[in-house]
């Protein structure tokens, strides 16, 4: 015995309902204690929430096993403080050198190569650090007193971070003004 069965549907959408469930997933509490607007209007307090993750990342190093952070251990609260503004002063000075070096491939209109070696303009400084490794700096004394300094295996891309972060960068590795 065969049933057959049909139903007819005609589908819809609530608009009240889905305006509603839009309006409540665009919504979001940022916690700030500055409450006068006229000092910090809504979208510059949204705007400065949203530029967070670039902290956020930042602090990513410090779970990095290449960073070694689980084998320092201090157990004097102000040994604790200062090892964290020691950490923060780091993480500032990264953040700077890698907002400066975009900030010059961004005004060049050049870009680097990331790890897959395709161009970037925005390169992490992670990633730029990576590429300085190997770079060895070596150092000849002779009997007679004169001393040399030579700057082994850099190579073009190192020459060009370098010449976008600037002649004291340039100094350190002997990089022509």
């Amino acid at each position: 015995m065969n049933i057959e069965r049909r139903i007819k549907a005609t589908l819809g959408v609530d608009r009240e309902r889905a305006e509603h469930e839009c309006e409540r997933r665009a919504r979001y509490i940022v916690g700030t204690n500055v409450l006068d607007p006229a000092r910090l209007a809504d979208e510059e307090l949204i705007g400065a929430y949203k530029q967070q993750g670039g902290v956020e990342r930042g602090f990513r190093f410090l779970k990095d096993p290449l960073f070694l952070a689980s084998l320092v251990f201090v157990k004097k609260p102000e040994r604790i403080v200062a090892l964290s503004f020691v950490m923060v002063v780091c993480l500032l000075v990264y953040r700077l050198a890698e907002h400066h070096l975009r900030q010059r491939l961004a005004e060049s209109g050049q870009s680097v190569p990331n790890q897959a070696g395709k161009p970037s303009a925005k390169p992490t400084m992670r990633w730029v650090f990576q590429l300085f490794e190997g770079i060895d700096v070596l150092y000849v004394h002779s009997p007679v007193g004169v001393r040399s300094r030579h700057v082994l295996h850099l190579k073009a891309v190192h020459e060009q971070v370098l010449r976008l972060l600037g002649p004291s960068y340039q100094k350190l590795y002997d990089v022509p003004i």
